[in-house]
């Protein structure tokens, strides 16, 4: 009798184990590479599928999550200097070197020689890619990257395109090749993943409050008011 109590226990206490397991398929501050492709001005200026201030400020929550959190991380332009102009300063704020950017010709990511060895090179078999515009940028890099065997994720929603219907288009044929699409908030939270990381909690709801909309004004009214 003691036996299978114990046997029972055991298997209850290894039940706890694996309920405590967090999915793979979650992305860590550890397990992927953030690409940050082509946020700059003359890309946004036809971008129609949202509104340009919901892009800016999702786009400081992705680049500030992944500065808070120390996320392996690239920024890439196409034709900075002759075309496209600057990226976006949310970008800049959590990259201010720009000598770190890498400026391409090429319309897919994926097909610069020196863009490919930056990502590849950061040792990760996760990638994220978000971006302007869907379903040019951030389709042709995601479509490659999955034919080399790298589990992909995009941003929904700090991504864009020139009309609803072709963001809307790209990220079906993303998903129909086994992309995993997200959002912004979402790509925070699940960095942060559990509020007693205190190491991390001010930065990330400093960042909220700044660029997550409803969200951190919620973060604020808690602070103000129930001293949360």
């Amino acid at each position: 009798m003691k036996k299978v109590i114990l046997t029972v226990a055991v298997g209850l206490s290894t039940l706890a184990g694996f309920a405590q397991k967090p999915s793979p398929n979650l992305l860590s501050p550890t397990n992927h590479t953030l690409v940050l492709v082509d946020f700059e001005g003359q890309m946004a200026f036809a971008t129609k599928s949202i509104d340009a201030i919901d892009l800016r400020n999702n786009t400081g929550l992705i680049a500030g999550a992944s500065k808070i959190f120390k996320v392996p991380t690239v920024v890439t332009t196409v034709a900075e200097k002759s075309f496209s102009g600057p990226v976006f300063p949310e970008v800049l704020e959590a990259y201010p070197n720009q000598a770190e950017y890498i400026d391409r010709t090429t319309m897919n990511t994926w097909e610069d020689a020196k863009a490919y060895k930056a990502i590849t090179g950061k040792g990760t078999k996760k990638i994220v890619f978000a971006g302007l515009w869907t379903s040019v940028c951030i389709v042709g890099p995601t479509l490659s990257a999955l034919t080399e065997g790298y589990d992909v994720y995009f941003i929904t929603d700090a991504c864009g395109d020139v009309s609803p219907e072709a963001h809307n288009q790209a990220i079906a044929r993303m998903i129909q090749a086994g992309a995993k699409p997200m959002t912004s908030l979402q790509y925070l939270l699940e960095l942060q993943r559990d509020w007693a990381r205190g190491e991390t909690y001010k930065a990330v709801t400093d960042l909220a409050v700044k660029y997550g909309g409803s969200y951190g004004l919620g973060v604020q009214y808690a602070r103000e008011m129930v001293k949360h």
